[in-house]
């Protein structure tokens, strides 16, 4: 066998592989890296912004908004826009070219059809009134399957179908609020400080009782005092959606992963898994928005257990593969044992005192499939769907070479330009996150109206 039949990792020469090594890394080093790592996440994602550094949403042509926004005819929307002129016109690039709209002029448009076009269209999203926002959690502590993309789309999905929508990034790793554009400074304008808030209330009301049986209180340190004066508004933060809000993450957020059990064990009787939703709640963020989208981080840890106990959906993607599934089947159980065991514990107390008993329930679980390529991986699929059922979506999403290309512009499918990608190639793309999103539409619509005919309304 001559040297080039020969596989690559056999006659390595160590000499020529220490002149390649270079010197050991110290922490010195790791701040070099880091400090490379930051300059290049701030040029890639420079090149999603305009030149005064903020992101700005692309346009949206006639056809666009006539086949995917609003069911009408290109020809009577034209029409209706010389009728009325104190309408949006949109901007034409060329003299008698394609007119193009902002979102937020989509919106009004469609607003203007919702009053007075056919009553037989579906103009306007369906939304009962009387009802709080639908909390959606994207959860699974595999990496890789499509958490935070996922996330981003049905958001940006629901956005373009005219809810209005508020991004929570659980994630200390931000690939969401980068996805938004955001620039978090610190854990202080993340969540965090709901967090610490809602700790805060409970020690205040425990130092209560501790005074009034005349016992000395806890100290409550400044960050905490501070935090009972932060309001989710003070945290929450427009993007270049206009009808998407964010609040944000940053590294320093996984602090809470290690102040969260530190502050149970200095107040046994603070329920942490209520802190997202009573917060949330109480600032009253559940009435100014019609879904609020949770992107928790791949692992199961306190952040995650928020996000999972205040969410009415919980959506789980995975791939088509042996490893994703055995994965996210470690995760459901891990799900049943993590509040199972917090019902159990409380439900100790519960029921020797007399309270009612702590019972967690979601509106619904969805596992969905992701990543999806039906040449290699549909009988893997079809043994899935057979295990899981109903639980698994009936909708497969597809890898398309636009999904990739979208990530490398740090954008979502939605925010491309179609005329940057071959037609085909982007409508096949659009197409499979359409229908993701019109299996969770499905969903959404469903759970709503069930609380409408329970609460009748």
């Amino acid at each position: 066998m001559s040297n080039q039949d020969t596989p690559p990792y056999f006659n390595i020469s160590p000499d020529r592989a220490l002149s390649m090594l270079g010197d050991p890394t110290s922490t010195v080093g790791l701040a070099e890296i880091a400090g490379n790592y930051r300059r290049g996440r701030q040029d890639l994602v420079g090149r999603g912004l305009e030149e005064g550094g903020e992101r700005k949403l692309r346009l949206f042509s006639t056809w666009e908004i006539t086949k995917y926004l609003i069911p009408i005819a290109p020809q009577h929307f034209r029409r209706v826009l010389r009728q009325r002129p104190d309408l949006p016109q949109g901007l034409s690039e060329t003299e008698g070219g394609a007119k193009w709209f902002t979102l937020d002029e989509v919106l009004r448009l469609r607003a203007h059809f919702g009053a007075e076009g056919s009553k037989s269209k579906e103009y306007l999203p369906y939304r009962p009134k009387g009802l709080s926002a639908k909390i959606v959690a994207v959860a699974n502590f595999k990496g890789g399957v499509g958490k935070t993309s996922t996330c981003a789309h049905l958001a940006m999905s629901a956005a373009l179908d005219g809810y209005k929508v508020l991004m929570i990034d659980l994630d200390s790793q931000g690939s969401l609020s980068s996805i938004f554009g955001a620039q978090v400074e610190d854990e202080w304008q993340t969540i965090f400080p709901l967090l610490a808030r809602h700790y805060a209330e409970t020690l205040r009301s425990d130092n209560q009782r501790r005074i009034d049986r005349g016992d000395p209180p806890v100290a409550m340190d400044d960050s905490l005092a501070d935090a009972l004066k932060i309001k989710a508004g003070d945290l929450i933060r427009p993007t270049h959606w206009p009808n998407i809000d964010l609040i944000g993450a940053q590294l320093n957020l996984y602090w809470a992963e290690f102040q969260i059990p530190v502050w149970r064990m200095a107040a046994r009787g603070w329920k942490l898994w209520d802190a997202l939703t009573e917060t949330l709640a109480a600032d009253g963020v559940l009435d100014q928005y019609d879904l609020i989208f949770l992107d928790t981080p791949p692992a199961l840890g306190y952040l995650t257990i928020n996000g999972l106990a205040a969410a009415d959906i919980v959506l789980v993607p995975f791939g088509a593969s042996f490893l994703e599934f055995d994965s996210t089947g470690r995760f459901f159980d891990m799900l049943h044992s993590t509040f199972a065991s917090i019902e159990d514990s409380e439900n100790i107390a519960a029921r020797a005192l007399g309270r009612e008993e702590l019972h967690f329930e979601w509106d619904a679980v969805r596992a969905v499939m992701t990543r999806y390529d039906a040449s290699q991986q549909a009988e893997m699929a079809g043994l899935i769907q057979s295990y899981l059922g109903s639980t698994l979506s009936p909708h497969r999403q597809d890898f398309t070479a636009l999904i990739g290309q979208a990530g490398e512009q740090v954008h979502g499918i939605y925010e491309a330009d179609y005329r940057d990608f071959n037609r085909e190639t982007y409508a096949r793309g659009r197409e499979t996150f359409d229908r993701t999103y019109a299996a969770f539409k499905s969903l959404l619509l469903g759970i709503w109206r069930r609380e409408e005919r329970e609460s009748g309304i």
